[in-house]
């Protein structure tokens, strides 16, 4: 993207982190954060890189300060090189959405969303091949979404048959929306339907485990909002502690 004279020669990176490990941060983030003089973010996640920043100014908040951040970053960067972070991928939950929404209100600075590797991806990496076929990715925090808005992409998702993959499924004050939400699925779906969980994918206690639809609940004491849950389609199958979605090779090709 070229600037106008008039344009100061500041940037904002809108940075995806991945999910928490730094063999899964892209050299293409890493370059952006050592080229940042600011990097802005949730402690957590700036925790998480803190082996690659070296000199730049950090500016942490908590969960909840994501307006404020955007703010922050979109000011900065009309003169300064800015980072601002998101777990995952930018784009999936992230803060680009927000940043982007803020930075068009005001005078245009020079932007570039780095993607990341997902908790999706990274999950369904250490489930085997979950997600090989068509997927929905449904996030059950009610904080910026209506509950029955995520009753009804649910209920779409479960009678499409798509493997479905569940963000955020519990907090602290949150305990109810996941068993609400395998309560849908399972109006559509048999208990054995392979069903996957997956905890801190990447980091140093992560957590795999394969199981079905059927005894999943049997687990909820484990799933907090750094779950992520697999829910197979009708085709799914367990092998292991690994779930397997067949792409469809099996209707045409003897194998």
């Amino acid at each position: 993207m070229e600037m106008s004279q008039s344009r100061s020669h500041g940037k904002l990176y809108i940075v995806g982190i991945g999910p928490g490990g730094n063999g899964h941060l892209t050299k293409k983030a890493e370059s952006a954060l050592l080229e940042s003089e600011y990097i802005i973010g949730n402690g957590t996640y700036l925790d998480q890189i803190a082996l690659i920043i070296k000199d730049q100014k950090i500016i942490r908040s908590g969960m909840g300060g994501e307006v404020e951040r955007a703010r922050k970053a979109v000011e900065l960067g009309k003169s300064h090189i800015v980072s601002i972070i998101s777990g995952g991928d930018a784009n999936v939950y992230g803060m680009a959405g927000l940043v982007l929404e803020v930075a068009r209100k005001t005078e245009e600075i020079e932007i570039e969303v780095i993607p990341g590797v997902t908790a999706i991806t990274a999950a369904a990496s250490l489930l085997g091949a979950p997600l090989v076929n068509d997927f929905a990715v449904i996030s059950l925090s009610d904080l910026l979404t209506p509950i029955e808005m995520i009753k009804r992409r649910l209920n779409s998702a479960a009678e499409a048959d798509f493997v479905i993959a569940i963000y955020n499924p519990k907090s602290r004050n949150r305990k109810e929306n996941f068993a609400k939400a395998i309560e849908i699925i399972r109006k559509y779906r048999n208990e054995n339907t392979p069903a996957g969980i997956v905890k801190s994918a990447t980091r140093p206690d992560e957590t795999v485990l394969a199981t079905t639809l059927g005894r999943i609940m049997e687990y909820n004491d484990m799933i907090d909002m750094s779950t992520i849950v697999l829910i197979g389609n009708s085709e799914s199958k367990l092998w292991k502690n690994r779930i397997i979605t067949p792409r469809g090779y099996q209707r045409k090709y003897e194998y």
